[in-house]
């Protein structure tokens, strides 16, 4: 039996706590904020506790230095985009002389917390797609309603439902604007919510999915820069109990995106389009959001693609038409949501499944629209030597958490040029 890690929050401008000791967790996972913005995470043994508020407050500091340093210098704390370490442009190493140079660095990141008081002309729409999950619906939609400003308006897409239980529970809930979407494929639900839609700015999240109240304001404030098309933003954990979470969070490391702002351009695009441009690495679905122009310049989501489609990829895919267009997509951390991973195993494993199968349908379908020729590199160079080079690694040095659905993944990759090559003339980019 897996014994669950403790997920804490400590806001670093409050008195900093001694943790006790706690024998019902086998680690803590603290996530150190400074007035509503994420800075980063420590993850901490339980075998290291008590420890003292000193000794926490350094650990603090070990952890946020590099969110600090990108935020506050101009060089030497920025990250690399991709995996792609050749195309990265040179980054120099990291003058810790000049961050201690910083008179309080801390309070000069207050401008953070002074930012959502700046007026935003933007409107935004809210969409969520679901199908026969209304607790977790429920839950999503509460913290909705916690958001301030509130949105124009929250759509619920009730994706081929087996009974009419989302409804009931939008019933309960005032201010939500019901559409059932009879047509399953997580691709039509959220092009069904876009024609819905009436704001300037689109944003999605997942039913899975619980938003900070500042989580609509931080994605409202990135759009003042006219030339971002779409953004995402940081997907943290809502809890990490069962041994499917763990693996996912911490072996897959699937939304595990960091605590610095990212911009991804044509510069970035051009630089690694020949390698397979990583526009997974942009953020995921349950926390993005797109000027509304977007769609009619670029189109809309392709069907072939998403849960219950092709499974997976549907959000990257929109990403490269974007970059290729000569769009911006951002990545801001300060835009917080927290995920509900699968709590079951075998769940986790057709979720990889999934994901894979998505991935390689995505690769086939950029190809198909651009003939941009790294999308095959790396479907026939770059993922067989990664799960080579993962084998190895496992056969050398033992079997970790990254290798609990080695095969699954595997699989899900034949699925999916399998799945592209049965689908390949039934894309559908219709704008609305």
């Amino acid at each position: 039996m897996t014994i669950p890690w403790k997920i804490l929050h400590i806001e670093l401008s409050e008195n900093i706590p001694t943790l006790p000791n706690d024998g019902d967790c086998q680690k803590i996972y603290i996530v150190f904020w400074w007035h509503g913005v994420p800075l980063g995470h420590q993850e901490i043994d339980a075998a290291q506790l008590p420890i003292p508020a000193t000794q926490l407050l350094n650990l603090a500091v070990q952890a946020i230095t590099p969110a600090i340093g990108d935020r506050l210098l101009s060089e030497g704390f920025n990250v690399p985009l991709s995996e792609h370490s050749e195309c990265q442009p040179e980054i120099k190493p990291a003058n810790f002389q000049s961050l201690l140079a910083l008179d309080k660095p801390l309070t000069k990141l207050n401008k953070y917390e002074s930012n959502l008081d700046e007026s935003v002309n933007e409107m935004v729409s809210v969409v969520i797609c679901t199908r026969n999950r209304p607790e977790q619906l429920a839950r999503c939609l509460r913290s909705l309603k916690t958001l301030s400003p509130q949105p124009l308006e929250i759509i619920v897409v009730d994706n081929a439902p087996s009974n009419d239980e989302t409804r009931k529970i939008v019933e309960q809930i005032p201010g939500i604007h019901y559409v059932l979407e009879p047509r399953p494929g997580l691709s039509i639900a959220r092009n069904t919510g876009i024609r819905h839609c009436t704001g300037d700015i689109i944003a999605f999240t997942d039913d899975d999915v619980v938003v900070h109240p500042d989580w609509l304001k931080r994605l409202q404030l990135c759009f003042k820069n006219p030339e971002v098309m779409a953004i995402t933003g940081l997907i943290l954990p809502a809890e990490l109990e069962t041994e499917s979470q763990l693996i996912f969070e911490i072996g897959l490391g699937n939304f595990g995106w960091g605590y610095h702002t990212k911009v991804f351009d044509s510069k970035f695009f051009q630089a690694t389009k020949y390698l397979g441009v990583p526009v997974w690495r942009i953020g995921a679905g349950a926390n993005m959001a797109f000027r509304s122009c977007c769609f009619e310049r670029v189109g809309n989501f392709d069907e072939r693609l998403g849960a219950g489609a092709s499974g997976c990829s549907e959000d990257s895919e929109l990403w490269y038409r974007i970059l290729a267009e000569g769009g911006v997509c951002l990545y801001e951390p300060t835009a917080v949501v927290f995920h509900y991973h699968r709590r079951e195993i075998d769940s986790l494993k057709r979720q990889m499944y999934q994901y894979m199968r998505g991935h390689v349908t995505a690769l086939f379908v950029q190809f198909e629209r651009y003939k941009h020729w790294g999308n095959l590199r790396r479907l026939f160079w770059s993922l067989p030597k990664y799960y080579a080079g993962l084998l190895v690694k496992g056969l050398l040095w033992g079997f970790g958490l990254q290798h609990k659905t080695y095969l699954t993944e595997i699989l899900g990759c034949f699925g999916g040029i399998l799945y592209y090559l049965k689908n390949r003339n039934h894309g559908n980019l219709s704008k609305y």
